[in-house]
């Protein structure tokens, strides 16, 4: 999925970038009705735009990281016990990559069509063939979803098959 944030001006993609980027070219636009920033999960997102580009840089800089220390990485698993049917080990066991594989592919699934459908309410919400896309983006159905939304104008249509591009994953039946 998309790692940038995109902004809207009505139809027109005007920009795609970092966070402080897509700021910066919505500032640009103040005062012009119809801006609307994107963030990587398809939800549109309100930054504070008062003050001159300094002060949008200032709110918006990321922060120094704090200097790396010895040891092992911090990598933000949490330890869990699970119980499962001998059946279901057996099955996690016998999965290509192993389980974690087998469980993070629909979940990168419902994550895509989720990002594709937030997107698609505030942006495609009004045109033409928005609901029969949605019921095939949801069914699975890519070569429906792409001639659903053919029709749509070029900008929205490119940036929702971004957010779609994991929609349609051959592992779903995992």
């Amino acid at each position: 999925m998309n790692a940038c944030f995109v902004v809207f001006h009505g139809h027109q993609r005007v920009a795609v970038g970092s966070q402080l980027e897509a700021a910066l070219a919505a500032q640009a636009l103040t005062g012009e009705p119809g801006v609307l920033i994107f963030d990587p999960q398809g939800r549109s997102v309100d930054f504070d735009l008062s003050g001159g580009p300094d002060a949008v840089r200032a709110r918006l800089q990321p922060e120094q990281a704090a200097p790396r220390g010895r040891g092992r990485p911090k990598l933000g698993v949490v330890p869990r016990e699970v119980t499962l049917l001998p059946r279901h080990w057996d099955w996690l066991a016998a999965q290509p990559g192993g389980a974690s594989v087998a469980l993070e592919g629909p979940d990168r699934i419902r994550s895509s069509r989720d990002a594709a459908y937030r997107f698609a309410s505030a942006m495609a919400g009004d045109l033409a063939g928005f609901e029969e896309a949605m019921r095939c983006l949801f069914a699975g159905d890519d070569t429906g979803f792409e001639a659903r939304i053919e029709a749509w104008p070029s900008d929205i249509a490119a940036q929702l098959r971004t957010y779609a591009a994991e929609a349609f994953g051959a592992d779903e039946g995992a």
